[in-house]
Formats: structure tokens, C-alpha cells, sequence
């Protein structure tokens, strides 16, 4: 088994790319150790000393690493225990667990604009945000303020708050005009 890994625009965070599928379907964010118990891959990361976060997509493992430990050391490890995990046969998620954690739910008057914002988030941000190893769902809509919540590689960027404001911001205020404001929010 050849594992690829690449950096993300978060230097915390390497995305590695097992070359085979990790989720059928959505995301899963595992932002602690403790919110592993879904997981045996999640759990085997964690196990790792200096692992932070554990993020996976469709075809990728994201890892956060804590802020005093350092790739060169953790990069081996993490590789090794991803191998471990596809050879074991082990299930990625354990039965009956959740995967999708897709956007919020939104009832009222604005449905047909929160559909919209979901819309342009699944055809053109998404996409570009997995590429760098995360991904960014909706959490609600209010007076024109859009909340999204940020995650994997996306989650304590640098850069993070620049793609939220001048990107998707931009982007969303030029499609939707009732969209005035962007702002993250932690789950």
C-alpha cells in the first residue's frame, strides 16, 4: 500500500491519500480524541502521541498535529498507523455510525435563500476546500449574516479567515444579494 501525502495551506495539518476510499459518503470530523469513539481508524490516530484532530473526506485522511510536535517525527507514525488500519479490514467508521456531517438544517421564511447558500457551497466551495484537505458546511443564516462551520485542514488556518471573507463571502454576497456577512462558527 502506497500512502501520498500533501501539505494544506495550514501548517498543522498534512493530508494523506491512502489511494483507495475512506468514506462512501460525506465527511467526518473527530476535532479530539474523545469524539473518536465512532471511528477504529479515528481511535488508531489518536493513539498516535502528538496527534490533535483527525478529519476524513471521500479519499483522504486529514491529521492536525499538536502545536510542540513536529512532522518529521509524526509523519512515520501516522502513515504507519493508517496502513495498519486498511490491512487490518477494520471498517473506516464503526456500524451505525454517523458519516455525513453535512450542513445544518434550516426551517422558515429564508429556506429558498439557504437552499441557494447550500447550493453554491456544494458546486463551488466545497470541492476547492477538500482539495486542501478540509471542508466547510453550513451552520445557519440570520438577518443576512451566514455562519459557516469550519473543518479538517479549514479549521485554525491561517488563511482560513481571508477565504472565508474575501472568497466566500465575495462569492455568496455576488449570487445572493440578500448575503451580507460570512462568519465561522466552532460546533
Amino acid at each position: 500500500m502506497f500512502i501520498q501525502t500533501e501539505s494544506t495551506p495550514n501548517p498543522a495539518t498534512l493530508k494523506f491519500l491512502p489511494g483507495q476510499t475512506v468514506l462512501d459518503m460525506g465527511t467526518a470530523d473527530f476535532p479530539s480524541a474523545e469524539t473518536a469513539g465512532a471511528s477504529p481508524l479515528a481511535q488508531r490516530l489518536f493513539a498516535v502521541s502528538g496527534v490533535a484532530g483527525v478529519f476524513f473526506g471521500s479519499d483522504f485522511v486529514t491529521v492536525t498535529k499538536a502545536d510542540n510536535s513536529d512532522w518529521d517525527h509524526l509523519k512515520p507514525a501516522i502513515l504507519g498507523a493508517i496502513m495498519e488500519h486498511f490491512q487490518s479490514g477494520q471498517p473506516v467508521m464503526s456500524d451505525g455510525a454517523a458519516q455525513a456531517s453535512g450542513h445544518a438544517d434550516h426551517s422558515g421564511e429564508d429556506g429558498e435563500i439557504v437552499s441557494q447558500i447550500k447550493e453554491l457551497l456544494d458546486s463551488r466551495v466545497r470541492p476547492a476546500v477538500a482539495q486542501d484537505g478540509g471542508d466547510i458546511t453550513f451552520h445557519g443564516f440570520d438577518r443576512g449574516v451566514v455562519y459557516l462551520h469550519m473543518q479538517g485542514a479549514c479549521a485554525g488556518c491561517p488563511s482560513s479567515t481571508l477565504t472565508l471573507k474575501m472568497g466566500i463571502e465575495n462569492l455568496l454576497r455576488h449570487y445572493i444579494p440578500e448575503v451580507t456577512e460570512v462568519r465561522p462558527v466552532a460546533v
